[in-house]
């Protein structure tokens, strides 16, 4: 082992002791929270004044092996910080969710995905073992093997059985570009169908497929971004100046190529946030000549959205103008392929948001997670839609219109966003049998809160 990685290891060692440290400082009447300086969590939550366990120490890569093609990773290491570890070794982590402030931890406990899902599934399922601080203050190790139960409920618990302060994950290789294929369809059900038969066989047409994502403008405008990894050089664009990647997807008919560094592909939704960041004005030209290319970033634009959130800022200025407030629709959802068509046929038609976000996956773990029951082997398209519409007549009107369909479609929807299930509802989609055997070994105290809790009651 390399001095390098004596040092980290070190450093992680003295991390998991201020985390535990700080932990059993915490009154027993207390709840017991997380200190993150960042999150990518789009839900509002009742204020709390107790102090949040220390992960300052816990933020960095201990390790990256080259022969293994695995990496030793803090919980609260970003992907940004984890991906500069395995670039320079021609390795990227399996799926490298789209934000860089989305750290290892959140991503497995939250869930994640990107445009490798549909041959590399969730970032969950790279994970050889995990080392997590529990509800009991202990600190276990958790693999297939030893403490699986807790292993396979960690996913999707949104730290309510526990926090990872180490990863063990898979790598893969990578080349140092990716080849662009944008493919413009007149027509939704032609757009799905295309992309099972990628799916499928890992090819459009002759060529390999090895990213997979898409864009919806319109019932009649959308388009499959296929990507292949490439050595071959050549000119490359460059979306952090002034050019807009989504916007330059964009076409008549036909297909569309372009060509990106890894690193940019990677990150190519992170300068403006997918197209959020058009909210914030950084998407006029003049505003984005002035625009710091640092302060061009996902953590940015959250960051004005926390103070708008904190301060009203939208819904004063709809009032100025005679309008009502607006409802947050922030959401990912996942339908089986084959009802796609209808549920995109029916967002179209009653929701005004768009662009939407489409990238399918498939689980490769046989074993399956409970607490985000969909079936391994089974093609889902993930479809992101991220912005506001008028409020209705109850509140998050809208989300819960949305949350019928996606049940109705059998499908699920993450829960980093406003929820307003019931509980019963709640329980039925997202595995409570499971999830109460795990929480009552691991944390029997109710430490951490419980899920329900926290994702639909916003504690």
């Amino acid at each position: 082992m390399s001095a390098p990685a004596i040092d980290a290891r070190t450093a992680h060692a003295a991390g998991v002791e201020r985390l535990v440290g700080s932990y059993r400082a915490v009154p027993a009447s207390a709840p017991v929270r997380l200190a993150k300086p960042t999150s990518n969590l789009f839900r509002s939550r009742r204020k709390v004044h107790a102090r949040g366990l220390d992960t300052s120490g816990l933020t960095g890569v201990i390790e990256v092996d080259p022969l293994s093609r695995t990496a030793d990773v803090d919980g609260m290491c970003t992907y940004e910080d984890l991906l500069a570890a395995t670039l320079p070794f021609g390795l990227t982590p399996l799926v490298v969710p789209q934000l860089k402030t989305i750290t290892l931890g959140g991503a497995v406990t939250g869930l994640g995905i990107e445009s490798p899902s549909f041959r590399n599934g969730m970032p969950h399922e790279s994970v050889r073992e995990m080392d997590i601080l529990t509800g009991a203050g202990r600190v276990v190790t958790a693999s297939p093997a030893d403490h699986a139960d807790l292993f396979r409920a960690f996913p999707n618990s949104y730290g309510t059985l526990g926090y990872a302060v180490r990863l063990r994950i898979e790598l893969e290789r990578v080349e140092p570009f990716v080849a662009l294929t944008h493919v413009r369809f007149h027509a939704l059900a032609d757009l799905v169908a295309a992309m099972d038969r990628i799916v499928a066989t890992g090819r459009f047409g002759d060529a390999r497929v090895d990213y997979l994502d898409g864009v919806v403008f319109s019932a009649d405008e959308a388009y499959l971004c296929l990507g292949v990894q490439t050595a071959a050089p050549g000119p490359v664009s460059d979306y952090t100046r002034q050019q807009i990647y989504y916007r330059s997807i964009r076409h008549d008919d036909g297909t569309k190529a372009d060509r990106l560094t890894a690193h940019d592909y990677l990150w190519r939704w992170d300068a403006d946030w997918f197209w959020c960041s058009e909210a914030f004005g950084a998407q006029h030209p003049f505003v984005r000549r002035i625009w710091p290319r640092r302060y061009r970033r996902s953590r940015s634009y959250a960051r004005l959205m926390r103070l708008e959130r904190r301060f009203d800022v939208g819904d004063r200025l709809e009032k100025l103008h005679g309008r009502p407030p607006r409802e947050r629709v922030i959401q990912d959802i996942e339908v089986p392929i084959a009802r796609c068509v209808e549920f995109l046929e029916w967002f179209l038609a009653r929701v005004p948001i768009e662009p939407i976000w489409l990238c399918p996956l498939r689980l490769r773990d046989d074993a399956g997670w409970p607490l985000y029951p969909i079936p391994p082997r089974e093609t889902y398209v993930n479809v992101g839609f991220w912005s506001t519409v008028p409020v209705g007549n109850v509140e998050g009107e809208t989300n819960r219109m949305i949350e019928r369909e996606v049940s109705e479609l059998d499908g699920h929807k993450s829960l980093y966003s406003e929820a307003f299930y019931s509980r019963e509802e709640f329980d039925t989609l997202y595995g409570a049998a499971a999830y109460r055997a795990v929480k009552e070994r691991y944390d029997p105290d109710s430490r951490l809160l419980d899920l329900y809790a926290k994702a639909v009651q916003r504690r």
